[in-house]
């Protein structure tokens, strides 16, 4: 209720408490949103379409005030009437407005800086976060003047509430029980109708990503996100009859086995070789973070961050059309390690029930190889340590190395120098006993707060550009010394992004944003050349099996690259973020969502623009068939490995 109150000359309009917090929040909200506009760019959101996120927006704003009004409500509902003309009973609302006006001015410093990195409200990444809060605090520490930030947003919270403070009216009595009733029916009704009538779904109003995005509020977002981290499949996405899923995968190639411990080894044949005049013995897999294909001058970029890579593109199988699955270091884990689709909500990774699951390192480990997973970071972040335990590869992370041997380190991990002349100590002590090994090398100095070592290159510290430049370095350091190494003859060097640097973009799925690079190299049994058919992170795996000449190839649902190009496959590749899946052919993509929608793009081969197109009815149904297919074998235990009496 709006209370008019006499004040010398003026006449003040007070509002009570409650809703007074409630307008300081849709007022911050608000400017938030604007901010964000103004980041992204008019030129990305016409005016017509701001104005509908904005009006979208205002509703999100309304429903995430519906929860958090509650907590003010519960609080007047309890306070005893014989506490409220008392002079400490002001004084708690003073600093009870302080901490609200704080944490709403905190969460958007929070939201800003989330949109920085990721281009969107809070998601299940945001979710994700909250459970690694050393490395996430610890880069925040690391990236921005926290205590300065800190102090800003507590003097504006200061200034806002001084400034406005004439405004705001502490209730100091209650009807005894009309109010109450009032009281009691707001705690209830309010969150029930939100969540009836208002669902993150709404977001997705436009065709626009950015618009959509502006138009959410990060704490119902992330509430959201936090009910959704794991999406069913069957319940949230279009489904086809199991035998039409089979059938489909069949006529395209797909032909998925089941695996067991008890596998012959094959030989090799043309097709499965491709350009190799033999097998490797080891293979050196390098999992680079956040390499977006765009920062590397041979895929055209002219800043000349990535000079020794760029060199190395002249001795290599260069793949000119490779794409990521998804936009999160986990999603890289999956395809490289276990090669599926990137079923909707949490990565594999993350989940339970991940244990000895048919994943490269298990079916090697089974063919007499020493497998690795060495992780310039703590490998406890993302539940990497025991998944790749639990798979079969020995791990070694940043709590293994020798102090000695780290030049420098961040929240994040060691520098990536130290991490590659870790390995190479490990490579030279395993070839004491002869025996081939695999080893999955994962980096992490591309990452923000993008610091390294002084004096290594000359661009300064703290750019995505300075660390990309740092990261070109580190691996040709590497390189170069594993060439005076007795196993660098007979070694395959697998060179592939885990994700792009970012996935902003004016569609749901931009396929330019999940372009990364990806070389083959190995001088003594590799000839350079292009490889140039559209192919996904999920290929890699089937792909080297084939190329070592071991078994297990025909359990990934990836394509042994140089056997479908053989075969003339039809060559596809698949793009998703945790909620939206694609999948790319045949410069089509097709995108399935939530409440079983089904959208096409016609995606330009050249500049990777997505216009609205009619949905091809086989396109679609080989989108569905491997993600739902995918999906039920990770809840059914069918992409674990069948253990042999």
């Amino acid at each position: 209720m709006t209370i008019i109150q006499k004040n010398s000359s003026k006449t003040l309009y007070k509002i009570p408490f409650i809703g007074f917090i409630s307008a300081m929040a849709l007022a911050i909200w608000f400017a938030l949103r604007l901010t964000l506009w103004i980041d992204v760019g008019v030129s990305q959101i016409s005016l017509d379409l701001a104005l509908k996120a904005f009006v979208v927006g205002f509703w999100f704003d309304l429903n995430a005030l519906c929860y958090l009004a509650v907590p003010f409500l519960l609080g007047s509902l309890l306070l005893p009437n014989s506490w409220r003309t008392k002079s400490w009973v002001a004084k708690a609302h003073w600093i009870l407005a302080f901490i609200v006006t704080f944490g709403l001015i905190f969460g958007v410093v929070s939201e800003y800086i989330f949109w920085q990195e990721f281009t969107t409200r809070f998601n299940f990444i945001a979710v994700d976060y909250l459970i690694y809060t050393k490395e996430v605090i610890g880069n925040i520490r690391e990236s921005y003047p926290v205590p300065l930030i800190l102090l800003a947003i507590a003097l504006i919270a200061i200034g806002l509430l001084y400034g406005l403070s004439n405004f705001m009216k502490f209730n100091k009595t209650l009807k005894p029980m009309k109010q109450k009733i009032k009281l009691v029916i707001a705690i209830v009704a309010l969150p029930v109708i939100s969540f009836q009538l208002a669902n993150v779904d709404q977001m997705d109003f436009s065709k626009n990503a950015y618009a959509n995005e502006l138009s959410g509020n990060g704490l119902f977002s992330f509430s959201a996100a936090a009910r959704r981290n794991e999406l069913d499949y069957d319940k949230f996405y279009k489904t086809i009859p199991p035998a039409l899923a089979l059938s489909t995968l069949q006529s395209i190639g797909s032909n998925r086995q089941p695996t067991s411990s008890n596998m012959a080894v094959k030989t090799n044949s043309p097709a499965a070789l491709g350009p190799f005049t033999r097998s490797p013995k080891n293979v050196v897999l390098i999992s680079v973070e956040s390499l977006s294909a765009e920062y590397m001058g041979s895929y055209g970029n002219k800043q000349n961050l990535t000079p020794y890579l760029d060199k190395l593109a002249d001795e290599s199988v260069v793949f000119d059309h490779f794409f990521a699955t998804g936009t999160r270091t986990v999603r890289g884990l999956d395809a490289l390690s276990i090669a599926t689709p990137p079923i909707p909500g949490q990565a594999i990774v993350h989940r339970p029930n991940a244990d000895h699951l048919a994943s490269i390192g298990e079916l090697l480990r089974q063919q007499n190889y020493e497998t690795f997973f060495i992780y310039g970071g703590y490998g406890v972040f993302d539940s990497m340590n025991s998944y790749f335990r639990s798979n079969n590869y020995q791990v070694i992370d940043r709590t293994d190395f020798d102090a000695k041997t780290i030049q420098s380190e961040n929240v994040w991990g060691v520098d990536d120098e130290s991490l590659f002349n870790n390995s190479i100590a490990i490579f030279d002590e395993n070839a004491k006993s002869n025996k081939p090994f695999f080893a999955h090398i994962m980096t992490t100095s591309n990452h923000r707060p993008y610091t390294f070592p002084e004096g290594k290159i000359d661009l300064p510290q703290g750019s995505r550009e300075g660390a990309v430049k740092y990261t070109d370095y580190a691996i040709g350091k590497f390189i170069e010394n594993s060439k005076n190494k007795p196993w660098f003859k007979d070694t395959l060097f697998v060179i592939v992004a885990d994700h792009c640097a970012s996935v902003a973009g004016k569609s749901k799925l931009p396929v330019d944003k999940y372009h990364i690079p990806l070389f083959l190299y190995a001088p003594d049994i590799l000839p350079a050349s292009h490889y140039n058919r559209v192919a996904s992170q999920i290929d890699i795996v089937p792909t080297l099996l084939d190329v070592l000449g071991k078994g297990g190839a025909e359990h990934f649902y990836g394509q042994s690259l140089f056997v479908a190009e053989a075969k003339k496959l039809p060559a596809r590749a698949f793009v998703s973020n945790y909620q939206a899946l694609g999948y790319y052919s045949d410069n089509t993509l097709i995108v399935l969502s939530p409440k079983q929608k089904v959208e096409a793009y016609k995606i330009d081969p050249l500049s990777f623009e997505a216009t609205p197109t009619s949905i091809n009815e086989k396109l679609a149904n080989e989108a569905i068939a491997y993600y739902q297919t995918a999906s039920r074998d990770y809840k059914t235990g069918a992409l674990k490995l069948i253990p042999t009496n």
